[in-house]
């Protein structure tokens, strides 16, 4: 019960540092805005450690947390290795939406194409407006963090969302990065949307890997003894439910 607290408190202070920080761009409080980005991911990976997440999740997010970090620092060699602490942390969700993620199949591929098609008109779009050095590694970066969205729609939808919305968030960065005309806030808009990518991603994660169970009709009219036992009521609640479950 002491562990369930303490993962609920994690996440409620990952709601209110993210509340806080977005407040803090909006408000141009630069300096309570630089505290608190470091701070979002490290509170959500250890709600995911005390949930029972899978090591790699939390993995994730404190690379997520080391790319923050990195990114406002500063440019060049620290803007690239902030990238590739992100470029590691899609590594480590691909591989939990490989472990935990269904069978590719004809959506899969459908989505694939979607996906691909998204990322090569983005890259052309952006190639003339960034610098040289930052070109081709944005290029490969923006591969991976697609491959990395695909590989979340094989997930929960809660997954697919987060890497749609992780897709978004580092589009609207880029996009900056290439002096395209921003709106207003543009870091607002660029954290509000990877903050809620993270939250869905993890929390996607998390009911795929049993985090939070979540039962469904056919386990709800199991019995824990096995089919053996109260065979009759069982029996008789599972037809009633199944008659009222919509038709797939």
């Amino acid at each position: 019960m002491n562990r369930d607290r303490a993962a609920t408190a994690a996440l409620a202070a990952f709601g209110a540092t993210a509340v806080v920080h977005l407040s803090a761009l909006l408000a141009g409080a630069t300096l309570l805005a630089h505290v608190t980005k470091p701070a979002l991911m490290p509170l959500l990976a250890a709600h995911v450690l005390l949930r029972g997440g899978p090591p790699l999740l939390a993995g994730a997010l404190f690379l997520g947390c080391g790319g923050d970090t990195l990114l406002q620092v500063g440019g060049g060699t620290v803007f690239l290795l902030g990238m590739g602490s992100f470029a590691a942390g899609h590594v480590c969700y691909l591989l939990l939406f490989a472990r935990h993620g269904s069978p590719g199949g004809a959506r899969t591929y459908r989505l694939a194409a979607l996906y691909a098609a998204a990322w090569l008109t983005v890259v052309v779009l952006l190639w003339p407006g960034l610098d040289g050095e930052l070109r081709v590694p944005v290029a490969f970066y923006s591969l991976l963090l697609t491959a990395m969205a695909l590989g979340a729609t094989r997930a929960r939808l809660l997954s697919g969302a987060g890497g749609a919305l992780f897709l978004l968030s580092d589009t609207l960065l880029a996009s900056g990065l290439a002096e395209w005309p921003q709106a207003p806030a543009p870091q607002f808009w660029v954290m509000l949307t990877y903050i809620a990518a993270q939250w869905l991603l993890t929390q996607g994660v998390l009911l795929c890997h049993g985090g939070h169970h979540v039962c469904t009709e056919e386990e709800a009219g199991r019995s824990p003894a096995g089919p053996s036992t109260r065979r009759g009521s069982g029996q008789s609640r599972t037809a009633a439910r199944a008659s009222t479950m919509p038709k797939p």
